[in-house]
């Protein structure tokens, strides 16, 4: 889960890019980077820290060219915290690319062994966003030395290669110094990419971006989300040209960035986030409609903010009040992608604080997009108990979180997810709360099917359901992830 944007224009990128990047801050507040080309010159500026502090005006001027890639960066399982993990990734050979990734990886040690083995490729991170660019790099470097040429052709073949090899998440945005920006997406169309267009009196104008808002919001019109399996390449003129790979392309994508990953006014392979969560909120209420909590509930609160459109459409279809019983703190960062269990908590309380009028002697539903490790809940819980509330009942738009993720967000281990060995009614108690209530997943499926007009039908679902779209993971693969991860823990512990 990181942000990611490309743009090829008729004038500087650096503005443009910047901008983009704040607008994706929510899929990555670890670091930042911005890599802009003129006259075959990459320009860079990167560092750990938040968009609006890693780039100051002085950094700004250096970035020059009307060609560039940004990224934010989210890390994601395995992968411990380092400067030189900040992308966008570069390499020089051959003509120089500058790569910016959004996903994981399955099969990155696999990868990285072969190309320990071939010694034509330097390895100098754990990341594997830098295995991806080596092995885009590497069967270029390959097809270019027998064409002679760079033509659109080989550089759609070296994206075949890649689908071919890797596998896993993987949405890219990467640039060639001197030629173009290029975009691929992994066969699965997992983890998401959209590219808009901008005409000026000088051309066309192209963006390409994880999300829908950086385009819109940057005065892009939207063309369409990037296929499964599907590359794009666009000239330093603005020619656009695309190829499809042919082999197992299908769209699964995942139905977490519908629940909470992405802005809710973002739209994602046609469905408007928003929309989903409109529509998650009124099919769990018909479910609590059928509990006993239902007669019993004095106001709907939301936990803000990705629950709020949910919890909206719960209260209007049971016809119980709305409240908004928590106050944010916008200046504290979303504590699920913060790392560690510590931080995690500590910040509960520093982001939210209760109205005690919305809790006092009242019977307060609480609606949340999701529970994950059960950690954030309990507090939130306990804050609402404190607040003078009668009785607590919590209600999740998401079904229980009980499996690892591995195609590109922060939940590897099974034993750090609450849901993994404990039924609904234990992790009620766990959270605190008097009872609990969860989407199925069926109706979860159905709002985004619903709010994609039914462009949408499969999902990969994972962390829910436990199958794995790349039908590559096992028990031993989900051992070694969780071992990675231990030691990771582990190393920031001591």
């Amino acid at each position: 889960m990181c942000g990611i944007v490309g743009v090829v224009a008729h004038q500087p990128v650096n503005q443009v890019l910047y901008d983009a990047l704040l607008l994706l801050q929510h899929s990555g507040q670890d670091a930042a980077g911005i890599v802009t080309e003129k006259d075959s010159l990459f320009y860079t500026h990167k560092a750990s820290g938040l968009v609006q502090n890693v780039f100051h005006t002085r950094h700004m001027r250096e970035l020059r060219g009307n060609m560039g890639v940004g990224h934010c960066r989210y890390p994601t399982a395995g992968c411990a915290f380092s400067e030189q993990e900040v992308q966008p990734f570069y390499v020089n050979a051959p003509f120089g690319i500058v790569f910016a990734h959004n996903g994981n990886l399955t099969n990155s040690e696999e990868l990285r062994e072969t190309l320990f083995k071939t010694g034509l490729r330097h390895l100098n991170t754990r990341s594997d966003s830098e295995i991806l660019l080596n092995t885009f790099a590497l069967a270029l470097n390959n097809i270019v030395r027998e064409t002679e040429t760079l033509s659109p052709d080989a550089i759609f073949q070296a994206a075949d290669h890649v689908h071919q090899r890797c596998r896993g998440a993987y949405a890219v945005v990467a640039m060639i110094a001197g030629h173009g920006l290029l975009a691929f997406r992994d066969p699965y169309g997992i983890r998401p990419l959209i590219f808009g267009k901008h005409e000026t009196a000088e051309g066309t104008e192209w963006m390409v971006a994880s999300e829908s808002v950086a385009l819109e919001a940057m005065g892009f019109e939207v063309v369409r989300d990037v296929a499964p399996g599907e590359t794009l390449f666009i000239n330093r003129d603005g020619k656009l040209t695309t190829h499809q790979y042919q082999e197992k392309a299908r769209l699964l994508p995942c139905i977490f960035e519908y629940v909470y990953l992405a802005r809710p006014d973002s739209t994602l392979d046609g469905a408007l986030v928003y929309d989903a969560r409109v529509r998650m909120g009124g099919k769990l209420a018909e479910k609590i409609k059928r509990t006993a909590m239902f007669n019993d509930i004095d106001v709907v609160v939301p936990i803000p903010d990705s629950s709020r459109p949910a919890a909206m459409e719960l209260a209007r279809v049971l016809d119980i009040p709305y409240r908004e019983g928590f106050v944010k703190n916008r200046y504290v960062g979303r504590t699920f992608i913060m790392p560690g269990q510590a931080l995690r908590k500590k910040s509960v309380r520093q982001k939210l604080n209760p109205v005690k009028m919305e809790f006092k002697d009242k019977t307060v539903l609480l609606v949340d997009d999701s529970i994950v490790r059960g950690t954030t809940s309990k507090e939130i819980v306990q804050m609402a108990r404190d607040a003078g509330a009668r009785k607590v009942y919590f209600a999740s738009a998401s079904p229980p979180v009980r499996f690892s993720n591995v195609y590109g967000i922060d939940m590897p281990r099974a034993d750090d997810l609450v849901a993994h060995r404990h039924n609904d009614d234990e992790v009620a108690r766990i959270i605190g709360a008097d009872a609990l209530v969860y989407q199925d997943l069926d109706a979860l499926e159905d709002a985004v099917r619903e709010a994609s007009e039914n462009q949408l039908q499969e999902f990969e679902t994972s962390c829910f359901s436990g199958k794995y779209v790349t039908g590559d993971i096992d028990a031993t693969y989900l051992a070694w992830l969780s071992q990675e991860r231990n030691e990771i823990i582990v190393s920031h512990e001591n």
